[in-house]
């Protein structure tokens, strides 16, 4: 039981809140979710479910100025893809009237005024925390003055920037979300719901804690860096007088080898570093869900690495097992070489074929078989050949035997090299008595390899995914560096390959296991007439 689970477990035994349980997910709609709002998403749906609870999906969209209805669409998505369904749709700004006449409320109470200052004078005015910040000049307008002009930024008579709705809290206050902050700001900005009703916007602290209230949250479960501004989400509440949920934070998801920062990833993006938001080297939600990572996997994720009181480092080799496991339970497994050498079959009779059996998942005999044709000339990997063997290569060499996987043992007896050296066909024997299922099939050697008839191998585009970032830590960047210092020149590599002729997109089977090299995904662009993969994750890490 984790420390979240404990709060509930005692609120629910005292009967807080009516023994209810209200999360919600709230979302900013400025760019697409990535892994750490997986977390987050499993996490209050989870508990929601665990303890007959509801979840909302809130939009917390208070800046009209980022936000846009495409990143409310993707969002809606990637919530259902994981496998959660939320009580109800809401949205910051189906509250703005309401937040709009707390504010002139805590204006009546002369709990907050009008701020002519400039954006850098109101910064040298909070000081430091070691230091009291000063007071600004206007901070003791009459509450008429402030009610007036309140109401004439609502009507838009100011300009952006020219003053701000300040909370009247306490200058000196270590903690500097304290000293008066910024409750509204004036943007003639038209709101991707509201149009341009508004001009006035509230700010993330002043709306949240709010929003929470009307939608009845009962735990307001949220990162760790919002732990300081849980006394200011605390103060409007009391100060309103208002429903009151209870704040808790905890450790957000830092993974190795990956940027989570949304401003950052929008750079990528714009800058041309990577080819959209769903681009599989990214860490959205749609990235991976591109890539080939399935659901469950990241649900698994989430699990394993459960929830912390302290922020630490995920290595992302723990997402890759994760996903890993799930895919070795349901991919359909397939031959597919990537780097082709043709191999010839001396003693195998000219132009004849045969069907074998292949089994598509080893760990589901639910899933059954598929033929695969065998015939005298077949291509095979490169790597899986060399002349002149190293210590410990088992594979295939002149001299020696391995089996073809599904079909007969083998023995190389000679290479054919073209002008500049390089191996072009390899020739070898068969031992017809040697078919798999067969008596002499129980005979030993040290290898198996996979194939593919090359008069039926249809070819294919693979996408070769590495890392986006070469360092565990891109945001450790030294001085005249950024993060795009790190990024990783390797990242994606497409070759031409040969896949078994019963892929396709007719088949409905999009993810596969290509057999002893990795998981792949049909991807989005492709067709029949042009299959595109993208490699998943390797066999092994």
């Amino acid at each position: 039981m984790n420390f979240i689970e404990q709060i509930i477990e005692e609120d629910l035994q005292n009967g807080k809140n009516g023994s209810k349980i209200q999360t919600r997910f709230p979302p900013e709609p400025n760019g697409y979710l990535h892994i750490g709002h997986a977390k987050a998403i499993c996490l209050n749906f989870g508990l929601a479910k665990q303890y007959n609870g509801k979840c909302n999906l809130r939009f917390d969209d208070t800046n009209p100025v980022k936000e846009d209805t495409e990143y409310v669409d993707s969002i809606r998505e990637d919530i259902q893809w994981l496998g959660f369904q939320w009580n109800a749709e809401f949205y910051a700004s189906d509250y703005f009237e309401q937040l709009f006449l707390w504010a002139v409320q805590l204006i009546k109470h002369g709990l907050a005024y009008v701020d002519d200052s400039s954006q850098e004078e109101i910064s040298q005015q909070r000081g430091i925390p070691t230091k009291p910040g000063v007071e600004s000049q206007y901070r003791n307008r009459s509450i008429e003055e402030n009610l007036d002009l309140f109401n004439r930024m609502r009507a838009g008579e100011f300009a952006d920037g020219s003053r701000v709705l300040r909370a009247k809290i306490d200058m000196a206050s270590p903690n500097m979300h304290f000293r008066d902050p910024i409750m509204y700001r004036i943007l003639h900005a038209e709101h991707h719901r509201t149009g341009n009703a508004w001009c006035i916007y509230p700010m993330y602290d002043y709306a949240h804690g709010q929003s929470d209230s009307i939608e009845g949250i009962t735990h307001s479960i949220c990162t760790l860096e919002f732990e300081v501004h849980r006394p200011l989400y605390d103060w409007f509440c009391e100060a309103l007088k208002i429903h009151h949920p209870q704040q808790i934070e905890f450790a957000r998801l830092n993974l190795s080898y990956t940027i989570m920062s949304k401003r950052k990833l929008l750079q990528l993006v714009k800058e041309n570093y990577v080819q959209g938001w769903d681009d599989p080297r990214m860490p959205t939600i749609c990235g991976m869900r591109r890539r080939g990572y399935t659901a469950q996997a990241l649900r698994n994720f989430a699990e394993t690495i459960g929830v912390a009181k302290r922020d630490n480092i995920i290595d992302v080799s723990l997402l890759e097992f994760c996903v890993r496991e799930d895919l070795n339970k349901t991919a359909i497994r397939t031959m597919a070489v990537l780097d082709p050498v043709k191999l010839i079959i001396d003693n195998y009779q000219d132009g004849a074929t045969e069907e074998l059996t292949a089994i598509n998942n080893p760990e589901d005999p639910s899933k059954g078989t598929r033929p695969v044709t065998f015939s005298k000339e077949l291509w095979i990997e490169k790597a899986d050949f060399m002349e002149i063997p190293e210590k410990k290569f088992f594979r295939l060499s002149v001299g020696t035997e391995v089996r073809l996987k599904y079909a007969y043992i083998i023995k190389c007896t000679h290479v054919v090299k073209d002008a500049e050296g390089h191996v072009i066909e390899i020739h070898v024997q068969y031992f017809p008595e040697t078919k798999s299922g067969m008596a002499e099939s129980n005979r030993k050697v040290k290898a198996t390899i996979h194939w593919l008839p090359i008069s039926e191998a249809k070819t294919a585009k693979i996408r070769l995914f590495d890392r986006l970032f070469a360092v565990s830590d891109p945001d450790n960047v030294e001085e005249g560096q950024t993060f795009l210092s790190h990024l990783n020149p390797d990242s994606l590599k497409v070759i031409e390959a040969y896949v078994e002729p019963s892929l396709s997109l007719k088949n409905g089977i999009t993810h596969y296991q290509f057999e002893r090299t990795g998981y792949f995904c049909i991807d989005k662009d492709a067709t029949d007439s042009h299959l595109i993969f993208n490699k998943t994750v390797s066999l092994k890490q």
